[in-house]
């Protein structure tokens, strides 16, 4: 199982009516493949994989590392599975934009209209904390506008979300799956997908266990406490080292929202994360108070640990792993031989893949292609 992020280029435009229908229609064939043959929680675990999920984006023939992949072909797994949620038992919600923050209302209402055996309320507080753990707690300079929730029969779910960076001009995705991790506020994700790593403030890492619980005890503080010490905080000399910027620390908004967890008193840090108005700023400053005054140090350290799908011919983001295509390649053919696809779609899917196949072979060592691979 690998879960995490991916970075890819921002491409602007939308994707063609023609190409969408299609992505739609093979998508549906695909799904309904792999759920007849292995379940509704293999399609769950290997959408929630980075590596699989660019796989199916290229074999349904968008661009490959445009960032459009994530909100198209989640876009389009989400139309083409809706008729067909029930007999699969798979549901999709949320999406791109405003879209996404329908997700707690989609939820709900799938669970309720098709009486599947469980409350929506654990599904909808893991499409919260997700989203909210991913915009405040990892803060690594992406913005979340892109969130799908996929949840099973059983209650299985899992998070393909994505962020914008407009200083990069980059999106980052982000992968969840239910059964990857033990808290989500202890290293969520198995692994983060990226091609090179940012100065982040991971206020989810492991090692950041006693920052989280300091962070706890003083939301439950009286607000003029906590911002007192954070002026006396501001006007410390800082070391160029330090990650924590107070430029984008309001003391006049943190009043109001600490007065709330003050009130509230929260529990824990999920709990405290999960508080209605707390964001990156007030986590950035109780963990910058744990980290200078209760010597609690918060972590810096990116989650990314390698880069997603099978490389590029000119080693961007690295070279080609010959091994993993043919394997990718191989388990693809396989299933979208055997797949009841429209036969327009997988006759032309097949041609993609055979082209792949073709290039990969011209490209060894020693045979004729391309001189640049």
């Amino acid at each position: 199982m690998r879960t995490g992020t991916a970075i890819m280029p921002l491409h602007g435009g939308k994707c063609p009516a023609w190409l969408f229908s299609r992505m739609k229609n093979l998508a549906r064939e695909i799904s309904c493949f792999i759920v007849s043959e292995f379940g509704e929680d293999e399609l769950l675990s290997r959408l929630s994989d980075p590596f699989w999920f660019q796989a199916l984006g290229c074999v349904l023939g968008f661009d490959w590392h445009s960032s459009g992949v994530t909100t198209t072909v989640c876009g389009a797994l989400k139309e083409g599975l809706t008729d067909l949620s029930k007999d699969l038992g798979l549901f999709v919600a949320g999406g791109k934009g405003r879209t996404s923050l329908k997700t707690p209302d989609e939820i709900t209402a799938a669970v309720e209209r098709y009486s599947l055996p469980f409350s929506p309320d654990p599904l909808v507080k893991a499409s919260r904390l997700s989203a909210k753990v991913d915009s405040a707690a990892v803060q690594d300079g992406y913005q979340i506008y892109h969130h799908t929730f996929l949840f099973t029969k059983k209650g299985n779910w899992a998070v393909i979300q994505q962020g914008l960076n407009e200083t990069s001009r980059t999106a980052r995705r982000y992968h969840w799956h239910c059964s990857c991790f033990e808290s989500f506020v202890r290293d969520p994700h198995l692994a983060v997908c990226c091609n090179h790593r940012g100065t982040v403030l991971n206020l989810v890492a492991r090692e950041g266990e006693d920052n989280r619980k300091v962070s706890v005890e003083l939301s439950r503080l009286p607000p003029d406490k906590i911002i007192s010490s954070l002026k006396k905080i501001n006007e410390l000399v800082l070391p160029s080292r330090h990650g924590i910027k107070f430029s984008d620390i309001s003391l006049r908004s943190l009043n109001r929202i600490f007065l709330k967890t003050y009130e509230e008193g929260v529990s824990d840090y999920e709990n405290l994360l999960g508080t209605k108005g707390v964001g990156p700023s007030a986590l950035r400053a109780l963990a910058l108070i744990g980290e200078l005054i209760y010597d609690t140090p918060a972590s810096k350290r990116d989650p990314a640990r390698f880069s997603f799908a099978h490389g590029g011919k000119d080693g961007i983001p690295y070279p080609v792993n010959r091994e993993e295509y043919d394997r990718s390649i191989e388990l693809l053919h396989k299933a979208l031989v055997e797949a009841r696809a429209g036969r327009t779609e997988k006759k032309d899917a097949l041609k993609r893949l055979a082209v792949f196949a073709k290039e990969g072979i011209n490209n060894e060592p020693g045979k004729t292609g391309d001189s640049r691979t």
